[in-house]
């Protein structure tokens, strides 16, 4: 199953072109690709799969569902591998 999991955008920048943004997902922050959400700026909650976001959420959602796939044991992708 896929899952978008949302998280509130950081900062944004361009990056070769590309908008891009350093987003936290309850403590973890990642580089994501806000092309599809060019509207996006710090402060905003974004859905976010495979290192793109892919809407805009408020943030009481973005609470909710992050709570849900916490409880559910379905945030593996954003643990940081052992070095």
């Amino acid at each position: 199953m896929c899952l978008g999991i949302p998280g509130q955008v950081i900062e944004t920048y361009r990056e070769d072109d590309v908008l891009m943004g350093r987003v936290d997902f309850g403590g973890i922050q990642k580089r994501v690709c806000l092309e599809h959400v060019p509207e996006a700026k710090a402060s905003d909650y974004v859905l976010v799969h495979v290192g793109f976001a892919l809407s805009l959420i408020d943030q009481v959602e973005a609470a909710r569902v992050f709570d849900f796939l916490e409880r559910m044991n379905q945030l593996d992708e954003l643990e940081v591998p052992p070095s």
